[in-house]
């Protein structure tokens, strides 16, 4: 098999399977928190200041969640890519908003967000780690949403990619979105993402207190606590709006 048919291959495996491939690190946190050394400050909130990090890392993670909102919130109807039985699906190609800065800006928004729930873990070279492999792995991920994409739309697809960034934005090439933005699509689509953001970084949270307590440190810290109960609250709202209502469908939006 040619190596451009081996990674497209492998790509729209990993496409399929891109929402669940990730949760190995929430496993993975396990060993590498309660058997490494903390090299970054993670723990308690007390007076003198360690607090900063595990605030720097939320920013992190809510900055991805932030791209993928707006990104959302603009996108037509029929333009993403998503999981089906068949593969990817695209009635159109999307080349405004934040895709006329960036050709994957929701892949953006993941790094992002995994990357503020990795940095917690308090490990520098296992933050390097994840980076690299985080590139490999979407880069086959984005090598076969193109062939599909330069497949399907041909010249237009060519035209566009030729000035936008395949990931990191570029701001100049900003043209705004025909659509107005659409709060009821975000939330329609992202509450999932929302939620398992927090429960990581209550989860990572909770394994540095049992890693400095043992078993009388098996607690969440109050501040994750709490943002991990209003996370679960909005996930139970929005995800009974959808799928006993129609109060978050939109004419001309992704219903996903």
């Amino acid at each position: 098999m040619a190596l451009i048919e081996e990674m497209d291959r492998s790509g729209n495996w990993l496409f399929r399977w891109r929402s669940f491939l990730p949760l190995l690190l929430f496993f993975g946190a396990i060993p590498l928190v309660l058997l490494g050394h903390v090299e970054w400050t993670v723990m308690s909130a007390a007076p003198d200041g360690t607090w900063i990090w595990p605030l720097v890392c939320l920013s992190v993670g809510m900055a991805g969640q932030t791209v993928r909102a707006w990104c959302v919130g603009y996108t037509p109807r029929g333009t993403s890519g998503r999981n089906t039985k068949e593969g990817q699906v695209a009635e159109s190609l999307n080349t405004l908003g934040m895709y006329s800065i960036c050709r994957h800006p929701l892949y953006l928004g993941n790094l992002l967000m995994w990357l503020g729930i990795v940095m917690y873990m308090g490990h520098v070279w296992f933050t390097v780690a994840f980076l690299l492999t985080y590139v490999l792995y979407y880069e086959r991920i984005m090598f076969a949403e193109e062939q599909f994409l330069r497949g399907k739309f041909g010249q237009a697809y060519l035209d566009w990619s030729s000035n936008v960034p395949a990931f990191w934005p570029a701001l100049r090439h900003w043209m705004g979105p025909e659509v107005s933005f659409s709060l009821k699509n975000v939330l329609k689509r992202e509450y999932n993402g929302f939620f398992a953001m927090f429960l990581s970084f209550a989860w990572v949270d909770g394994l540095h207190m049992f890693r400095q307590h043992g078993w009388e440190g098996l607690f969440i810290q109050p501040f994750w606590l709490v943002l991990l109960a209003f996370a679960f609250v909005v996930f139970m709202v929005l995800r009974t709006l959808k799928k006993t209502t129609k109060v978050l469908d939109v004419a001309g939006r992704e219903y996903v």
